[in-house]
C-alpha cells in the first residue's frame, strides 16, 4: 500500500510540474494584444453629446488605461474651454451692441 501511494504521488507531482512548466516550447495561450483606443471623437467638428455617449474606453488589467482616459478628458476639457471663451465673447459683443428696437425707434423720431 505504501508503494502504491508513493508511485501515485510521484506521478501526480510529475503531471503538475509538466502542466505548470508547459512541457515544451508551444504556448498554451498566445499573448493577447492590449486594447488601444481608436479615437472616435471627430476632428473635423466640435464634439457633441452623442459623441461622448458613444465613447467606449478600452479596459486594462486594473480598470481603464489611464493614458487613454487622460487623452480623452484633455480633449473634452480643451473643447469646453474653447466653447466657454466663445460664449463669453458673444455675450460681451451682445451686451455692447444697442438693442434692435432702440435703433428703429431712434430713426423714426
Amino acid at each position: 500500500m505504501f508503494w502504491f501511494l508513493l508511485i501515485t504521488m510521484v506521478v501526480v507531482v510529475a503531471a503538475v510540474t509538466l502542466a505548470v512548466v508547459g512541457g515544451g516550447d508551444s504556448e498554451v495561450l498566445p499573448d493577447a494584444a492590449p486594447e488601444q483606443l481608436v479615437d472616435p471623437l471627430p476632428l473635423s467638428r466640435p464634439v457633441d453629446r452623442s459623441d461622448v455617449e458613444a465613447l467606449r474606453l478600452p479596459v486594462a488589467a486594473r480598470g481603464y488605461r489611464m493614458e487613454d482616459v487622460d487623452d480623452v478628458l484633455d480633449r473634452l476639457a480643451a473643447e469646453l474651454a474653447e466653447r466657454d471663451a466663445r460664449i463669453a465673447e458673444l455675450e460681451a459683443a451682445l451686451a455692447g451692441a444697442p438693442a434692435a428696437g432702440e435703433t428703429a425707434e431712434g430713426d423714426e423720431r
